[in-house]
Protein backbone atom coordinates (compact mmCIF):
# COMPACT_ATOMS: atom_id res chain seq x y z
CA UNK A 1 0.00 0.00 0.00
CA UNK A 2 2.80 2.07 0.49
CA UNK A 3 3.59 1.75 -3.26
CA UNK A 4 0.33 2.20 -4.11
CA UNK A 5 0.24 5.64 -2.65
CA UNK A 6 3.70 7.09 -4.18
CA UNK A 7 1.70 5.69 -7.74
CA UNK A 8 -1.25 7.34 -7.33
CA UNK A 9 0.31 10.31 -5.71
CA UNK A 10 2.53 10.12 -8.89
CA UNK A 11 -0.98 9.85 -11.55
CA UNK A 12 -3.44 12.56 -9.21
CA UNK A 13 -0.24 15.37 -8.38
CA UNK A 14 2.86 15.53 -9.68
CA UNK A 15 2.91 14.66 -13.76
CA UNK A 16 1.51 16.44 -15.45
CA UNK A 17 1.25 14.20 -18.57
CA UNK A 18 -1.92 12.36 -16.51
CA UNK A 19 -3.93 15.63 -17.66
CA UNK A 20 -5.91 14.03 -20.92
CA UNK A 21 -6.78 10.88 -19.85
CA UNK A 22 -10.38 9.89 -19.33
CA UNK A 23 -11.23 10.45 -15.58
CA UNK A 24 -13.00 7.42 -15.64
CA UNK A 25 -10.89 5.22 -16.88
CA UNK A 26 -8.17 6.66 -14.70
CA UNK A 27 -10.28 5.62 -11.93
CA UNK A 28 -10.92 2.34 -12.72
CA UNK A 29 -7.09 1.58 -13.15
CA UNK A 30 -6.03 3.20 -10.22
CA UNK A 31 -9.06 0.90 -8.21
CA UNK A 32 -7.15 -1.98 -9.91
CA UNK A 33 -3.88 -1.12 -8.84
CA UNK A 34 -5.23 -0.43 -5.09
CA UNK A 35 -6.96 -3.51 -4.79
CA UNK A 36 -3.56 -5.51 -5.71
CA UNK A 37 -1.69 -3.92 -3.66
CA UNK A 38 -3.91 -4.64 -0.78
CA UNK A 39 -3.98 -8.29 -1.85
CA UNK A 40 0.29 -8.32 -1.24
CA UNK A 41 0.48 -9.79 -4.51
CA UNK A 42 3.68 -8.54 -5.81
CA UNK A 43 4.32 -8.98 -9.41
CA UNK A 44 0.15 -8.73 -10.14
CA UNK A 45 0.44 -5.28 -8.53
CA UNK A 46 3.75 -4.30 -10.66
CA UNK A 47 1.44 -6.03 -13.60
CA UNK A 48 -1.41 -3.35 -12.96
CA UNK A 49 0.61 -0.28 -11.83
CA UNK A 50 2.11 -0.81 -15.29
CA UNK A 51 -1.08 -0.54 -17.01
CA UNK A 52 -2.13 2.51 -14.61
CA UNK A 53 1.20 4.71 -15.79
CA UNK A 54 1.10 3.67 -19.72
CA UNK A 55 -2.43 5.55 -19.78
CA UNK A 56 -0.24 9.14 -19.81
CA UNK A 57 0.61 7.68 -23.36
CA UNK A 58 4.03 9.31 -22.73
CA UNK A 59 7.29 7.78 -22.85
CA UNK A 60 9.10 8.94 -19.83
CA UNK A 61 6.50 8.14 -17.63
CA UNK A 62 6.05 4.54 -16.67
CA UNK A 63 6.64 1.71 -13.92
CA UNK A 64 10.35 -0.04 -14.32
CA UNK A 65 9.87 -3.25 -12.90
CA UNK A 66 13.50 -4.75 -13.35
CA UNK A 67 15.31 -4.41 -9.86
CA UNK A 68 11.68 -6.23 -8.55
CA UNK A 69 11.35 -9.21 -10.78
CA UNK A 70 13.27 -12.54 -11.94
CA UNK A 71 12.70 -13.62 -15.46
CA UNK A 72 14.41 -16.47 -17.77
CA UNK A 73 17.96 -16.27 -18.38
CA UNK A 74 17.21 -14.95 -21.96
CA UNK A 75 17.74 -11.44 -23.22
CA UNK A 76 15.33 -10.16 -26.43
CA UNK A 77 15.95 -6.68 -28.38
CA UNK A 78 13.83 -5.41 -30.68
CA UNK A 79 15.71 -5.39 -34.17
CA UNK A 80 14.32 -3.76 -37.19
CA UNK A 81 10.81 -5.56 -37.56
CA UNK A 82 11.90 -8.54 -35.38
CA UNK A 83 12.44 -9.62 -31.92
CA UNK A 84 15.42 -11.16 -31.45
CA UNK A 85 17.40 -13.48 -29.06
CA UNK A 86 20.67 -11.61 -28.02
CA UNK A 87 21.84 -13.52 -25.21
CA UNK A 88 21.07 -17.11 -22.54
CA UNK A 89 22.81 -19.08 -20.18
CA UNK A 90 24.25 -22.07 -20.15
CA UNK A 91 24.30 -24.38 -23.24
CA UNK A 92 22.25 -22.40 -25.05
CA UNK A 93 24.85 -20.51 -26.97
CA UNK A 94 23.95 -22.14 -30.33
CA UNK A 95 20.36 -20.33 -30.24
CA UNK A 96 22.45 -16.71 -30.54
CA UNK A 97 21.29 -14.74 -32.52
CA UNK A 98 17.78 -15.99 -33.62
CA UNK A 99 14.51 -14.27 -34.09
CA UNK A 100 11.95 -15.01 -32.14
CA UNK A 101 8.75 -16.26 -33.83
CA UNK A 102 6.43 -17.37 -30.67
CA UNK A 103 6.39 -18.27 -27.21
CA UNK A 104 4.22 -20.66 -25.77
CA UNK A 105 2.55 -20.97 -28.69
CA UNK A 106 1.64 -17.21 -29.64
CA UNK A 107 2.67 -15.25 -32.18
CA UNK A 108 5.24 -12.15 -31.56
CA UNK A 109 2.91 -10.02 -33.49
CA UNK A 110 -0.29 -10.96 -31.25
CA UNK A 111 1.79 -11.17 -27.90
CA UNK A 112 3.07 -7.21 -28.82
CA UNK A 113 -0.40 -6.67 -29.32
CA UNK A 114 -1.81 -7.86 -26.19
CA UNK A 115 1.21 -6.26 -24.27
CA UNK A 116 0.47 -2.73 -25.68
CA UNK A 117 -1.28 -1.50 -23.16
CA UNK A 118 0.80 -2.32 -20.51
CA UNK A 119 4.01 -0.27 -21.98
CA UNK A 120 4.20 3.44 -22.22
CA UNK A 121 4.61 5.77 -24.99
CA UNK A 122 4.76 4.95 -29.28
CA UNK A 123 4.76 2.01 -30.67
CA UNK A 124 8.46 2.21 -30.69
CA UNK A 125 8.96 3.09 -26.99
CA UNK A 126 7.03 0.16 -26.51
CA UNK A 127 8.69 -2.04 -28.91
CA UNK A 128 12.00 -1.00 -26.68
CA UNK A 129 10.94 -1.67 -23.18
CA UNK A 130 8.94 -4.61 -24.18
CA UNK A 131 10.81 -7.71 -24.62
CA UNK A 132 11.53 -8.13 -21.16
CA UNK A 133 8.24 -9.25 -20.99
CA UNK A 134 9.18 -12.19 -22.72
CA UNK A 135 11.19 -13.26 -20.14
CA UNK A 136 8.98 -12.36 -17.21
CA UNK A 137 6.62 -15.82 -16.63
CA UNK A 138 3.95 -13.69 -14.50
CA UNK A 139 3.51 -11.08 -17.60
CA UNK A 140 3.73 -14.59 -20.29
CA UNK A 141 0.69 -16.19 -17.93
CA UNK A 142 -0.81 -12.85 -17.67
CA UNK A 143 -1.38 -11.58 -21.41
CA UNK A 144 -2.19 -14.90 -21.88
CA UNK A 145 0.65 -16.96 -23.45
CA UNK A 146 0.40 -19.78 -20.17
CA UNK A 147 3.46 -22.29 -19.77
CA UNK A 148 2.78 -25.76 -19.96
CA UNK A 149 3.44 -26.52 -16.05
CA UNK A 150 6.83 -24.78 -15.35
CA UNK A 151 8.08 -24.45 -18.36
CA UNK A 152 8.27 -22.01 -21.04
CA UNK A 153 9.10 -23.08 -25.12
CA UNK A 154 10.26 -20.14 -27.45
CA UNK A 155 10.41 -20.56 -31.46
CA UNK A 156 12.93 -19.40 -32.85
CA UNK A 157 14.59 -19.22 -36.52
CA UNK A 158 18.30 -18.57 -37.38
CA UNK A 159 20.21 -16.78 -39.58
CA UNK A 160 19.65 -19.76 -42.19
CA UNK A 161 16.08 -20.43 -41.73
CA UNK A 162 16.10 -22.93 -39.52
CA UNK A 163 13.73 -23.41 -36.73
CA UNK A 164 14.48 -24.84 -33.33
CA UNK A 165 12.53 -24.94 -30.07
CA UNK A 166 14.48 -23.27 -26.54
CA UNK A 167 12.35 -24.57 -23.32
CA UNK A 168 12.88 -23.00 -20.08
CA UNK A 169 12.09 -24.13 -16.85
CA UNK A 170 10.73 -21.40 -14.31
CA UNK A 171 13.19 -22.36 -11.62
CA UNK A 172 15.90 -21.01 -13.87
CA UNK A 173 14.62 -17.09 -13.54
CA UNK A 174 17.42 -14.63 -12.75
CA UNK A 175 17.66 -11.08 -11.70
CA UNK A 176 15.83 -9.53 -14.70
CA UNK A 177 18.26 -6.11 -14.26
CA UNK A 178 21.35 -8.74 -15.18
CA UNK A 179 19.75 -9.06 -18.71
CA UNK A 180 17.15 -5.75 -19.06
CA UNK A 181 19.02 -2.27 -18.33
CA UNK A 182 16.75 0.59 -16.84
CA UNK A 183 17.65 2.64 -19.86
CA UNK A 184 17.43 -0.18 -22.90
CA UNK A 185 20.49 1.02 -25.08
CA UNK A 186 19.45 -2.01 -27.64
CA UNK A 187 22.88 -4.09 -27.43
CA UNK A 188 23.50 -7.55 -27.26
CA UNK A 189 25.27 -6.79 -23.52
CA UNK A 190 23.13 -5.34 -20.92
CA UNK A 191 25.79 -4.01 -19.55
CA UNK A 192 26.72 -2.38 -22.11
CA UNK A 193 28.10 1.65 -21.42
CA UNK A 194 29.75 4.11 -23.80
CA UNK A 195 33.43 4.34 -24.31
CA UNK A 196 33.24 7.61 -25.64
CA UNK A 197 30.76 10.55 -25.79
CA UNK A 198 31.90 11.43 -29.38
CA UNK A 199 34.26 8.61 -31.56
CA UNK A 200 34.99 10.25 -35.46
CA UNK A 201 34.83 7.18 -37.88
CA UNK A 202 36.86 7.86 -41.64
CA UNK A 203 34.52 5.98 -44.39
CA UNK A 204 36.25 7.23 -47.51
CA UNK A 205 34.00 8.65 -49.77
CA UNK A 206 31.36 8.59 -47.62
CA UNK A 207 32.65 10.85 -45.24
CA UNK A 208 33.17 10.84 -41.47
CA UNK A 209 30.68 9.34 -38.86
CA UNK A 210 30.21 10.81 -35.94
CA UNK A 211 29.19 8.41 -33.46
CA UNK A 212 27.73 10.09 -30.31
CA UNK A 213 26.04 7.30 -28.22
CA UNK A 214 25.25 9.26 -25.17
CA UNK A 215 23.95 12.82 -24.05
CA UNK A 216 23.80 11.42 -20.39
CA UNK A 217 27.17 12.80 -18.08
CA UNK A 218 25.96 13.37 -14.37
CA UNK A 219 29.40 15.06 -13.77
CA UNK A 220 28.67 17.41 -16.93
CA UNK A 221 32.16 17.61 -17.81
CA UNK A 222 33.48 14.89 -19.85
CA UNK A 223 30.10 15.67 -22.13
CA UNK A 224 31.11 19.04 -22.56
CA UNK A 225 34.60 18.30 -23.54
CA UNK A 226 34.12 15.75 -26.24
CA UNK A 227 31.40 18.03 -27.72
CA UNK A 228 34.32 20.55 -27.77
CA UNK A 229 36.48 18.15 -29.51
CA UNK A 230 34.19 17.36 -31.94
CA UNK A 231 32.87 19.99 -32.87
CA UNK A 232 36.59 21.31 -33.39
CA UNK A 233 37.14 18.99 -35.77
CA UNK A 234 34.16 19.20 -37.68
CA UNK A 235 35.08 23.43 -38.08
CA UNK A 236 38.73 21.65 -39.16
CA UNK A 237 37.36 19.66 -41.63
CA UNK A 238 34.68 21.64 -43.43
CA UNK A 239 32.60 20.64 -46.50
CA UNK A 240 33.40 16.72 -45.61
CA UNK A 241 30.29 15.05 -45.74
CA UNK A 242 29.51 14.15 -42.05
CA UNK A 243 27.31 11.39 -40.49
CA UNK A 244 26.16 12.17 -37.07
CA UNK A 245 25.39 8.46 -35.61
CA UNK A 246 22.81 8.85 -32.75
CA UNK A 247 21.18 5.15 -32.53
CA UNK A 248 20.75 4.30 -29.39
CA UNK A 249 21.54 7.32 -27.21
CA UNK A 250 19.29 7.47 -24.75
CA UNK A 251 19.44 11.20 -24.13
CA UNK A 252 20.86 13.41 -20.96
CA UNK A 253 21.17 17.34 -21.51
CA UNK A 254 20.42 18.42 -25.66
CA UNK A 255 21.80 21.85 -23.96
CA UNK A 256 25.72 20.39 -23.52
CA UNK A 257 25.18 19.54 -27.45
CA UNK A 258 24.56 23.22 -28.62
CA UNK A 259 28.44 23.86 -29.98
CA UNK A 260 28.42 20.87 -31.62
CA UNK A 261 25.05 22.06 -33.47
CA UNK A 262 27.07 24.68 -34.25
CA UNK A 263 29.74 23.91 -35.71
CA UNK A 264 27.62 21.39 -38.09
CA UNK A 265 25.24 23.73 -38.96
CA UNK A 266 28.38 26.24 -40.03
CA UNK A 267 30.82 23.69 -41.68
CA UNK A 268 27.69 21.99 -43.74
CA UNK A 269 29.30 21.52 -47.37
CA UNK A 270 27.17 20.87 -50.40
CA UNK A 271 26.84 17.17 -49.55
CA UNK A 272 24.86 17.92 -46.61
CA UNK A 273 24.43 16.16 -43.58
CA UNK A 274 23.23 12.85 -42.30
CA UNK A 275 22.14 11.52 -38.69
CA UNK A 276 21.59 7.93 -38.13
CA UNK A 277 18.91 7.17 -35.55
CA UNK A 278 16.43 4.17 -34.47
CA UNK A 279 14.19 2.91 -31.95
CA UNK A 280 16.55 3.63 -29.12
CA UNK A 281 17.15 7.32 -29.75
CA UNK A 282 15.34 8.94 -27.29
CA UNK A 283 14.77 12.30 -25.49
CA UNK A 284 17.49 14.95 -25.58
CA UNK A 285 18.82 13.02 -28.36
CA UNK A 286 15.53 13.68 -30.43
CA UNK A 287 15.76 17.07 -29.54
CA UNK A 288 19.52 17.29 -31.01
CA UNK A 289 18.10 15.81 -34.23
CA UNK A 290 14.80 18.40 -34.47
CA UNK A 291 17.33 21.41 -34.05
CA UNK A 292 19.61 19.97 -36.31
CA UNK A 293 16.06 19.85 -38.71
CA UNK A 294 15.48 22.98 -37.90
CA UNK A 295 18.53 24.95 -38.39
CA UNK A 296 19.83 22.37 -42.00
CA UNK A 297 16.47 22.33 -43.32
CA UNK A 298 16.89 19.89 -46.50
CA UNK A 299 20.41 20.05 -45.91
CA UNK A 300 19.87 17.47 -43.50
CA UNK A 301 18.98 13.71 -43.85
CA UNK A 302 17.61 11.80 -41.17
CA UNK A 303 18.31 8.11 -42.04
CA UNK A 304 16.96 4.95 -39.92
CA UNK A 305 13.53 4.05 -38.52
CA UNK A 306 11.45 5.98 -36.36
CA UNK A 307 12.49 7.59 -32.72
CA UNK A 308 11.30 6.13 -29.62
CA UNK A 309 9.11 8.67 -29.34
CA UNK A 310 7.51 11.73 -30.64
CA UNK A 311 8.27 15.81 -30.96
CA UNK A 312 5.76 16.24 -28.25
CA UNK A 313 6.39 14.67 -24.90
CA UNK A 314 6.98 15.47 -21.72
CA UNK A 315 10.27 15.06 -19.75
CA UNK A 316 12.33 15.95 -16.96
CA UNK A 317 10.57 15.19 -13.95
CA UNK A 318 12.69 12.03 -12.00
CA UNK A 319 12.47 8.08 -10.72
CA UNK A 320 10.93 7.18 -7.35
CA UNK A 321 12.06 3.83 -5.85
CA UNK A 322 9.14 1.82 -4.78
CA UNK A 323 10.44 0.78 -1.14
CA UNK A 324 8.00 -2.53 -0.72
CA UNK A 325 8.53 -4.01 -4.37
CA UNK A 326 11.71 -2.86 -5.53
CA UNK A 327 10.70 -1.08 -8.81
CA UNK A 328 10.85 1.72 -9.97
CA UNK A 329 8.47 4.78 -11.21
CA UNK A 330 9.62 7.15 -13.70
CA UNK A 331 7.91 10.33 -13.89
CA UNK A 332 8.07 13.47 -15.61
CA UNK A 333 6.92 16.89 -14.93
CA UNK A 334 8.11 19.57 -17.97
CA UNK A 335 6.09 19.75 -21.47
CA UNK A 336 8.64 19.34 -24.62
CA UNK A 337 6.52 20.60 -28.26
CA UNK A 338 9.32 20.75 -30.29
CA UNK A 339 6.57 19.55 -33.24
CA UNK A 340 4.64 23.19 -32.61
CA UNK A 341 6.99 25.00 -30.41
CA UNK A 342 4.75 25.70 -27.75
CA UNK A 343 5.48 25.70 -24.05
CA UNK A 344 3.82 25.90 -21.27
CA UNK A 345 4.16 26.91 -17.18
CA UNK A 346 5.85 23.71 -16.89
CA UNK A 347 8.43 24.02 -19.62
CA UNK A 348 11.82 25.26 -18.52
CA UNK A 349 12.80 28.47 -19.10
CA UNK A 350 16.35 27.24 -20.53
CA UNK A 351 14.67 25.10 -22.84
CA UNK A 352 11.61 26.92 -23.76
CA UNK A 353 14.39 29.74 -24.56
CA UNK A 354 15.59 27.10 -27.99
CA UNK A 355 12.54 25.42 -28.31
CA UNK A 356 11.77 26.13 -32.29
CA UNK A 357 9.02 24.38 -34.26
CA UNK A 358 10.18 21.30 -36.14
CA UNK A 359 6.56 20.27 -37.87
CA UNK A 360 7.35 16.81 -39.20
CA UNK A 361 10.58 14.56 -39.53
CA UNK A 362 11.22 12.71 -42.78
CA UNK A 363 13.09 9.72 -42.33
CA UNK A 364 15.13 7.74 -45.12
CA UNK A 365 15.22 3.91 -44.67
CA UNK A 366 18.59 2.37 -44.36
CA UNK A 367 17.91 -0.41 -46.23
CA UNK A 368 18.16 1.75 -49.54
CA UNK A 369 20.20 1.08 -51.65
CA UNK A 370 21.56 4.52 -50.91
CA UNK A 371 21.60 4.67 -47.54
CA UNK A 372 22.72 0.75 -46.65
CA UNK A 373 26.37 1.03 -46.98
CA UNK A 374 25.85 3.00 -43.66
CA UNK A 375 24.04 -0.40 -41.74
CA UNK A 376 27.39 -1.60 -39.70
CA UNK A 377 27.69 -2.90 -36.54
CA UNK A 378 27.39 -0.39 -34.28
CA UNK A 379 29.01 -2.37 -31.47
CA UNK A 380 32.50 -3.00 -32.85
CA UNK A 381 33.56 0.40 -33.54
CA UNK A 382 36.96 1.85 -31.63
CA UNK A 383 36.77 5.54 -30.68
CA UNK A 384 39.38 8.16 -31.63
CA UNK A 385 37.79 10.81 -29.70
CA UNK A 386 37.98 10.23 -25.78
CA UNK A 387 35.29 11.21 -23.31
CA UNK A 388 38.07 14.00 -21.40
Amino acid sequence: MQDFERVRDVVTQTDPSFAGVDRATLDASMEDVRARAAEGATEPFLLSAMQLLALAGNGHTRLIPNDAISVLPVRFVAIGASVVLTRTAGQRAHAVPSTLIAVNGMDVAEFERAAAPLLAGTPQRQRVIGPILLAWPAALAHLGAVSTGDVTQYRLKDAGGAETTLELRHGETVPASELYPRNEHGRSDPGWSPRAFAEIHERGEAGVILELPSFFDPGRRALPDAIGKAAAWIRAHRDRRVVLDVRGNTGGDFLLTMPLIEAVVESAGPAGVAVLVDKFTFSAAIVFVAILKHRLGKKLTIVGEEMGDGLRFYAEGDTLDLPASGAAVRYSSALHDWETGTVDETTPADIARVIVPVGRLEIASLESDRWKHLAFDRESRAGVVPPG
